[in-house]
């Protein structure tokens, strides 16, 4: 059912997000109309008060934390049994079920390891305009135009603690010096190492910090995920892996500069960005990674890269974006392509499985849902998911927030310059939240 409001886009996107946050469970993506390669989300809201279930039990709202096994099995499952959108993320730990590893390290905030729900409605936006699928849609149309608004969305929580990375920056540079030593003893050739931020907030509203966010990252793989008490604020600039009838298609990025407020400068850097010999040296072996990663499930001779080192420019930063393309072969499930590939390589470094290795060894925290992936699987079995980058994770019952930012170490890394990365790329959050 299509509907036409009488207000502009964005207020009829910020309407339906507030009366659909009153249900279990809240999903919007957003491409927010940023121009990157293949295009990016779809504008949709999904929400309902059901979610899925499985032998082991649920990945619940607020319950037990589940173990990740299964979970590609799992979906297939759910696929089959149910029609219409699944929407969901994937943990980074996942990993452990994909390959023989464990994740020991300290848990600020507990989540799932993964969780999808089946949406009784779902809605796509098209300007002003909605399409509307659910039991009764002549309800939610009339709740969302008498929806109000947020009368107060520049305050977006009572009181918050400064952000704490866990360790010092002289810890964080020694721990890249200790990167590059294994670098050079062979273990590994690239290494993406992260901090996590975290904070305790009182009156937090999630909801008018991530259309504060959004709207100031105008990012193409956006998402707003709310379960029970516990929420996922997205400005995700990158891909993970999308399905499009039998093609696969990967978008690492590598490669990162700031913005500049002067056009001619501007246009400097991202000459720089291109010309860089360490950007491209990252973004190649990563892209080598991916290859090898969708080759797994692709019809041998498939696997090639579209674009190589294309020069995309977000609001805080430009980001160098290679696309890699594969043909699925006929016998390889769904499930099995995203498994093949996860986690995101951009997140990891390479080889993948050493690299993993030593971010357990070396990273303080466990990653959760931070760098795994969030999207959703339609009824033919396409999917697109994002990178769970640039994203703020909220927990309301024990009033917790995080956020996490990384680079990728190679040998001719500079500690004081990776840092320096760090910061840039937490710095739309900081901002959105008025910290920066």
């Amino acid at each position: 059912m299509k509907h036409r409001f009488p207000f502009p886009p964005a207020v009829v996107i910020e309407k339906a997000l507030r009366f659909g946050q009153n249900y279990v469970n809240c999903f919007m993506t957003t491409n927010n109309g940023t121009p990157v390669p293949e295009g990016g989300f779809r504008n949709l809201l999904a929400f309902g008060n059901s979610y899925a279930e499985n032998k082991t039990g649920s990945p619940g709202v607020s319950g037990p934390i589940i173990q990740a096994d299964q979970v590609f099995s799992y979906l297939k499952k759910l696929r089959k049994n149910a029609e219409g959108l699944i929407c969901g993320y994937i943990g980074y730990d996942v990993k452990n079920e994909v390959e023989n590893l464990d994740s020991n390290n300290p848990t600020y905030i507990e989540f799932p390891a993964y969780r999808f729900f089946v949406p009784e409605y779902v809605i796509e936006f098209f300007g002003s305009e909605i399409e509307i699928t659910g039991p009764v849609p002549h309800f939610v149309i009339d709740q969302i135009y008498n929806q109000p608004l947020d009368a107060k969305l520049g305050l977006l929580y009572a009181s918050i603690a400064e952000p704490d990375a866990g360790i010092s920056k002289d810890e964080y540079m020694q721990n890249v010096e200790t990167i590059r030593a294994h670098i050079a003893a062979g273990r590994v050739y690239e290494m993406n190492y992260c901090l996590q931020f975290k904070a305790k907030v009182t009156g937090f509203e999630p909801l008018s910090a991530w259309l504060k966010m959004n709207r100031d990252a105008a990012a193409p793989f956006s998402a707003f995920y709310k379960f029970g008490g516990k929420y996922i604020l997205s400005t995700s600039p990158e891909r993970f892996l999308k399905k499009t009838g039998t093609t696969l298609l990967s978008q690492p990025i590598k490669g990162t500069a700031p913005r500049s407020n002067s056009p001619a400068r501007d246009e400097e850097i991202k000459a720089n960005l291109l010309n860089s010999e360490k950007e491209r040296a990252e973004n190649m072996m990563i892209v080598d990674l991916v290859r090898n990663d969708l080759a797994k499930s692709a019809v041998t001779g498939s696997t090639h890269v579209s674009e190589m080192f294309g020069i995309y420019s977000f609001k805080y930063v430009h980001q160098m974006i290679s696309s890699v393309k594969a043909r699925l072969k006929r016998s390889v499930p769904y499930t099995a392509a995203i498994a093949n590939a996860f986690p995101p390589g951009s997140m990891t470094g390479a080889p993948k499985i050493a690299a993993m290795e030593l971010i357990e060894e070396l990273e303080s925290f466990k990653r959760g849902p931070y760098s795994g992936t969030l999207g959703y699987i339609d009824h033919n079995t396409d999917f697109d998911f994002n990178v769970l980058i640039r994203s703020v994770f909220y927990d309301a019952e024990s009033e917790k927030l995080s956020f996490c930012a990384g680079g990728a170490i190679t040998w001719d890394s500079e500690p004081e310059a990776e840092y320096e990365e760090i910061m840039l790329k937490t710095m739309g959050i900081r901002q959105a939240l008025g910290l920066a």
